[in-house]
């Protein structure tokens, strides 16, 4: 006989919200739907989740509290914004909610799934970085646990069509707290973040560059690590992949060039990766990979929580 599953909420009924839901509602084992909240009755978002037959609400948190169901409901994921969040994230937390935050707000600890997924289970409070933090973190990971990174930098390329209002409302944060993650999950010492909102049509798939200025090392131990890596994050968004191979190129110490953001002058290995990630189109068209990983991501840290509490329970 089967456990039962963890209910769980999803606050935000935009984009990633409604992801979100059709993921657990078509892929996991573990987790059940309790509630989708948002603050527009005529969104698209709450009519579909009305239509598979899971509890709505129009009424924000204020109405997922209300609701009868909200007392066996454990998780609670915020798609909404990082202004909106602390609020939410108040309100969860007086009635012992864990919180799995998508929004950039970054008021627990950072997840990146294959690169610190498992060290912050127990925390009430963890935060997804953003959709770019996702695809590059664990990139810059790779490269540093091969060898130093002074710096790392990241640019994350999205299709216009799929940055819904949050995404937009958000770009500042976006920015921030990805900096602050690529230094504090990547391990670089010092990170920098760059959002392009790409009008194209038709609409192009995500593309991620990323670049590191390394202390010399093995490149092919680097490119090893980097592939390992990919499969990893293959493992759960299959779409995400190398666009070419890593390209290294040797700063000599004769010529060295300025670390930004400080008057350091360094020499060594630059190392390139270029990504793209291609979604499930669980929701949205197949453009959007960076719906897929952020939501994706959400999904596997929600499920880890679960197997880990379960096998605390079971010994």
């Amino acid at each position: 006989m089967s456990s039962p599953r963890t209910r769980v909420a999803i606050i935000g009924s935009g984009n990633i919200g409604t992801d979100l839901m059709i993921k657990i509602l078509r892929l996991s084992k573990t987790l059940e739907m309790g509630a989708f909240v948002g603050i527009d009755p005529e969104s698209d978002g709450l009519k579909r989740a009305e239509r598979m037959g899971v509890p709505i609400t129009a009424g924000g948190i204020d109405g997922l509290v209300a609701m009868e169901g909200f007392k066996d409901i454990e998780i609670v994921f915020d798609a909404t914004s990082a202004g909106a969040h602390k609020r939410h994230n108040d309100i969860l937390k007086s009635h012992g909610k864990t919180v799995i935050d998508l929004t950039p707000a970054a008021i627990g600890p950072y997840v990146v799934p294959p690169v610190n997924g498992e060290a912050n289970l127990d925390q009430q409070n963890l935060n997804m970085v953003t959709c770019g933090g996702q695809a590059t973190i664990p990139m810059v990971a790779a490269v540093s646990r091969i060898t130093r990174v002074r710096y790392a930098e990241i640019v994350a390329s999205i299709s216009s069509r799929s940055a819904g209002p949050g995404t937009r409302a958000n770009i500042d944060e976006f920015t921030e707290t990805t900096s602050a993650a690529i230094v504090q999950v990547g391990g670089a010492e010092q990170g920098k973040a760059i959002i392009v909102l790409n009008p194209a049509e038709p609409p192009l798939i995500m593309r991620d560059t990323v670049y590191c200025l390394a202390d010399p090392a093995d490149t092919a131990a680097i490119e090893a690590s980097i592939e390992e890596m990919v499969k990893e994050v293959q493992s759960y968004v299959p779409g995400y992949r190398l666009k070419q191979k890593v390209q290294f190129d040797t700063i000599p110490a004769d010529a060295p060039i300025r670390v930004p953001n400080s008057d350091e002058m360094a020499s060594g290995l630059k190392v390139t990766v270029f990504l793209e990630v291609e979604g499930a189109a669980h929701y949205l068209p197949s453009y959007a990979g960076n719906l897929d990983i952020m939501t994706s991501a959400a999904l596997r840290t929600a499920e880890r929580i679960v197997e880990t509490r379960a096998a605390k329970a079971a010994a």
